[in-house]
This record gives structure tokens, sequence and C-alpha cells, in this order.
């Protein structure tokens, strides 16, 4: 889409109004047409506000085209027009309490007028509450309980022809139920995506490598337009009744609550969140409950709708030019806006990932001012095409934290930066790394970097590390935030004075807690070696690690290849441990930890080399229970053979000794055409003739 002119001033109502309208207009477009939303809602609300108000202060600034003298978008050029025999207009909106108090205010003032020339008195206006649901509005007409035609909303006078679409949607009845069925019926109600399905749909769109949906409305907006019904088969799209437009043949409902529970009995699908309630008081309760329990709704809504409940005061009550008078919707604080990304920073969490921050111009969204977003990883980063200096779109969902949704590339400046992950950690300097296959990049100075302190040391004084009872998270904070601990080694200097002074610590816990530490000092290579928080580096790799080296330095010099011969060591496993003993941050607080008067263990030779027995070099997987070997004793048999036995079944495995009750390792090596012998195969496998 072509760049726009530049903004003009308030002081230039002509151009100012100019301008408004292309920028109304082009959204229009691209919402209701392209389906590829560019503005926000908020942001659409504030341009069409400032045109409203523009427009009245200067009457002849209005024009037939303008976006406030209609209702919607353009018929897409692929669909039939549909002429809507009555209108479906838009609803004006409210933001404020103050907003729903005159909205009240006006309908009550008129009513009462119309009710005083009666010579009657009417009590507080009763009012139907729905939710406002974030999907595309349509049309449904049934001829004798028979679905015939369906339409969306297009301009509010022509729609497009979406019937063979509408017929996929599960939901949407073809047969109405029930006996004197309307000769005419036209349903007006919202397709929309449950946030279930539309968490489905994404899967299987990045499974297919296609693009994946900004959100629901995106997603079934796109999927009710499709040419090709057979895409919108495959979408999993909903529909909510909550409208009228013609109808014949039939009474019309006395009130629009009676009007839903009559579609309800015709098997029409109607929300249940709804009620009806009177006066303004009434009104603002609705919108609380809704407000509180909206994020665990299954869908989407970006506020409630409020109508005048009786059928004959909203026909006293009328229309205006695109909306009716009896109606309002009340609308949440955006959970979108726009705003400038002005910096990408990196953020070190707490096991040392790596996370880009955007910082952003201040813009209040989602019911709060937000100046930072998360923008998760790089490859986020690279996948929205996100680039310093641009215009963004910032969402904010209830409790959820910020987030930059995309980029507003029509408006990107040519001054656009692209983001580059830094090589080193902000906070401590040590290396930045991301191994293969991972999103993430992390900090590889864990046992020194602040920002991971309380993590390391959180791990380091676990039950099955070095096991130091009485070191739980608050006392880690406070060591911490005190600056009294900095590394683990920094545990072992703590003195008793030091400890007894801490908040809610007595002399009593103080001493405990020093003679946990006594005792931790004296532990094995094995729980060593699990307490330095080593990524991918659980127990039992500690173990293997142990038993295979015999001492921390050969580990700690070890190259990738001999850490690669350490049993159920992979390749990733293999990079990470290199990795961390390659980082002189670490090594400098290893030799603190191992001081004298600090950690010992017992250390001893490393294991003999495996015999290059009739199956070295080969990988096999054991699962299931074999008719007389045990787990130990199969294992034991294969690695004096040369053999490595490991966990889990990949293209590298050779073999699969499945026993009885064989799982999903059987069901992987059958996918992956490997070997799978039972106890007499491996029996002759020992002897060397392989199947």
């Amino acid at each position: 889409m072509a760049r726009t002119q530049a903004e003009p001033p308030a002081s230039q109502p002509d151009a100012r109004a100019a301008w408004l309208r292309d920028q109304l207009e082009r959204a229009n477009y691209a919402y209701y047409v392209l389906d590829q939303p560019e503005l926000p809602d908020a942001e659409y609300d504030r341009l069409f506000v400032e045109l409203q108000q523009l427009e009245a202060d200067h009457p002849e600034l209005v024009t037939p085209e303008s976006p406030t003298q209609r209702v919607g978008g353009e018929v897409a050029s692929g669909f039939t027009p549909v002429v809507h025999a009555m209108p479906m207009l838009s609803l004006n909106n409210g933001f404020e309490d103050e907003d729903i108090v005159a909205f009240d205010k006006r309908v009550a003032d008129a009513l009462d007028k119309a009710a005083d020339l009666a010579g009657t008195v009417t009590d507080p206006v009763g009012y139907a509450c729905e939710l406002k649901f974030d999907g595309l509005a349509i049309s449904l007409r049934y001829e004798h309980g028979v679905f015939v035609q369906a339409s969306t909303r297009g301009d509010g006078t022509t729609g497009e022809d979406v019937t063979e679409n509408v017929r996929t949607i599960r939901s949407i009845p073809l047969k109405l139920k029930g006996a004197d069925l309307p000769a005419v019926l036209d349903v007006r109600g919202e397709v929309l995506m449950f946030k279930r399905d539309f968490a489905r749909l994404n899967e299987r769109q990045r499974a297919a490598e296609q693009r994946e949906f900004a959100n629901p409305r995106n997603a079934a907006a796109g999927s009710l337009r499709q040419l090709d019904p057979k895409i919108t088969a495959q979408r999993p799209l909903s529909f909510f009744a909550y409208g009228i437009g013609v109808l014949e043949g039939a009474a019309m409902p006395d009130t629009h609550s009676a009007l839903l529970d009559w579609y309800e009995a015709l098997g029409l699908p109607v929300n249940r969140e709804r009620a009806v309630v009177r006066g303004a008081d009434g009104l603002l309760e609705f919108f609380r409950k809704i407000g509180e329990k909206r994020e665990s709704l299954p869908y989407d809504i970006d506020g409630v709708v409020y109508k005048v409940n009786r059928r004959d005061e909203q026909e006293r009550l009328g229309f205006v030019s695109r909306a009716p008078r009896f109606a309002l919707a009340h609308k949440f604080p955006a959970q979108e806006a726009l705003t400038t990304l002005v910096a990408i920073d990196v953020q070190v969490g707490r096991t040392g990932a790596i996370t880009p921050v955007a910082r952003l111009e201040p813009v209040f969204v989602g019911g709060a001012t937000v100046t930072n977003a998360t923008l998760h990883n790089e490859d986020e980063v690279r996948r929205k095409d996100i680039r310093i200096g641009d215009t963004v779109i910032v969402r904010r969902a209830g409790d959820v934290i910020p987030e930059v949704v995309g980029a507003v590339l029509d408006r990107r400046p040519e001054h656009a930066a692209e983001f580059v992950m830094p090589t080193e950690c902000p906070v401590c300097g040590s290396k930045i790394e991301r191994l293969p296959d991972e999103a993430i990049a992390r900090c590889t100075g864990g046992l020194f970097c602040p920002a991971q302190r309380k993590q390391a040391l959180w791990h380091f004084a676990q039950r099955r590390a070095l096991d130091i009872d009485g070191l739980g998270e608050k006392i880690i904070d406070q060591l911490v935030e005190l600056n009294l601990v900095r590394t683990p080694a920094d545990l072992f200097n703590l003195g008793f004075a030091t400890l007894a002074e801490l908040d809610r610590f007595a002399e009593k816990s103080a001493q405990n807690l020093l003679d946990s530490l006594e005792k931790a000092k004296h532990t094995t290579l094995a729980r060593f070696i699990y307490a330095l928080g080593i990524r991918h580096v659980g127990e039992s790799t500690a173990k293997d690690l142990a038993k295979h080296f015999g001492s921390l330095n050969p580990i700690m010099d070890a190259s990738i290849e001999e850490l690669l011969e350490v049993n159920d060591v992979g390749p990733i496993v293999a990079e990470s441990i290199h990795q961390f003993f390659a980082e002189d941050h670490n090594r400098t607080v290893i030799e603190q930890l191992r001081a004298p008067g600090k950690v010992t263990w017992p250390e001893g030779p490393p294991a003999p080399k495996a015999p290059q027995g009739v199956l070295a070099g080969k990988t096999v997987v054991l699962t299931g229970t074999l008719p007389t070997l045990t787990r130990e004793a199969a294992k034991e048999m294969l690695e004096a053979a040369g053999a490595k036995v490991a966990g889990s079944v990949s293209k590298k495995t050779d073999y699969v000794v499945a026993g009885a009750e064989a799982g999903s390792k059987l069901a992987k090596a059958e996918e992956l055409g490997i070997p799978v012998l039972d106890e007499d195969g491996l029996h002759q496998l020992l002897e060397g003739h392989a199947p």
C-alpha cells in the first residue's frame, strides 16, 4: 500500500479532515477487503471520534463518502453482492462509565417524553446485555425453516454472498427446529473462532510451513471469505446469533431477550453470557462481571452490548444514520495500540535465557501505560520483521505481559535498523550461546552472572545437589539482596553473626544453617557436578561423567569428542558441558569452591575403556520387560561387548531390544525402520550374529 501523506495539524481543519478520512478508509479497506488489519481498534476509534468532532464543529467538511456516514468496508470483487433487505448497522461506542450513564439518560429522557404524551410514568429502562464478539458479522436467511443464504455485513447495505462457506460451519443449523416456522427469517450474528481452535489452526499452519494468523478475529474473517469452500470447511469456525433482520410469517417477540430465547428453541446457537438489567447501575455491573471473567472465556470479546429490551421502545427510539439509538457497545480498554519502537535491549533471566525486550514510546493499552514489551526470542524478531524505529502494534490482555504483535510496514522509516543479538551477556560479560535446535540464546556465566545468582544458589543447595538444609528461597533472596553472597563459594564464608542478623532468622536457625554448610563440604564428585547447574546435565549424566572421568579436572579439560564417549552424552549435552567449563568466570568460582577448607570429594581413576567387543561403535536402546534378563543385566552385557546403551531412540540408534509392554520407543523404532530384537535376538547379537 502506498505511503500516506504527512499528518496535518489541527489548525488546518480542511486538510486534517481529509487526512483523517484517508486514514480511516485505508484502514477499512485493509480490514474488510484485504483481511489484513493495519490499525488496532483503539487507534481506529480515536481517529473516528476526532473526525466526528471535526465534522460537528465544521459541518461544511462533511462529505457523502466520509466514514462517519457509512458503516463498514467495500464488497470484495470475488464474491456476489447481496443487498440486505434491512440494513446491518454498526453500534455507537462507549468507553467510560460516564458514557454509559449518559446513554441511559438519553434513552430514559426520550422514552419518558413519549410516555408523558400518553399520560403514563416510565420505570427505569430495561436492557438486554450481551457480549461483543471479536469476529465477523453475518446475516443468515431462512425460508420456511430452511437455510438459503448467508451474507457478510459489507458496507451495511450491501454485503457478500458467503452461503457455501457458511454451510460448512457446523454450529449453524441448515434446518430450524419446531413447527409453524416463519416464511422468512433473517438471523444476525457473529462468526468467530474459539481460542483453542485458533491455537490448533496455527499449529497446522506451522506444520505446513504456511503463514500463521495474528489473532482469532483475523483467522475467522480470512476463513469465512475464502473463495474455495473446501478451505473454509477445514477451518474451525463457530457462530452466535444476536439479532434479527426481516421476519415474515411469524410474530416478532416483544423483547430482545425473548428473541434470543426463541432462537435457542429454533436450534440456533445463542451465547449464555447474557442478562436483563435495569438502568445505568445494572449496565455497569454487567460490564464489571464480564470484565472479571473475560480472560477465562473460550473466545475473544472486546466489550459488551446493551440494547433496550422492549421491542416497542426500540421502535420509538429509532435510528440515526449509522446506528440504532436504542443500543450501545461498551468497549473494554483497548488490548492493542500503536507506538514507536525506540530500542531493543536484551534481558537476562534467572536461568540465563536472553530475551529481546522492546523499549517503547509510552502508550496506554489494556488499562495501563506500557513502555516495555517482550519480543520472546531472536527468531520471533526475525519472523515478525520488527526493526528499531518502526511503528509497532503492542498488545496487552489482562495480566499478560505486553508483547509486540508486529510492525506497521507501511509506516517504516528509512533509518529503521535490524536487531542484532549481542555476543556477550550485558550483565556479566560472559559469552552468549545458542545451541542447535533451540530458540533461546543463553548466558554461559551460570555460576558468576548476577542475573542468574538466585537460581544458581537455589539449585546448588538442592537436596540432590549439595543438600544444604535450611537454605531456602527466602534466605537466598536476603543473602543476594544484601550483597552477602554473589557466588556459591561465598556461602562457605558466612559467619554466625551475619546469619543471625537476617530477617526472621533466629540464632538456632543460623547455627543449623552453618552446620548444614559444614556438612555440605563433604560430598561426591557426581553431586558437585550436578550442583554446578550445567544446562542439560541432570543427576544421571553427572554420575556418568564422574564414573567415566574419575576426577573433575579431566572433565573441565575434555574436548567435545572426549565428552561424547560418556554414556548417554550426545552432541547437545557435550556442547553445553564444554561451553560451561570454557567460560573463565565459571572456572574461577569452581576454584573458589574447592579451595582449602571448602568443598571436597573423593576422586579416583577414570573408568577403564570399554573393550573393543563385537558391538563397538553400536548404539542400542532397551525397552519393555525381557523374559529372563533384568534391564541392568542386559545393559552390562551390551556395554561389555562395546555397545553404548542409550535412553532414547533416534536415527543414530542401531538396534532396539524390546520386551513385554514395550511402549513409545518400540513405535519410534518401527517408524524409523530400526531393527527390533527380542531377548533371543539380543543373545545372537552378543555372539556376533547381527540380524
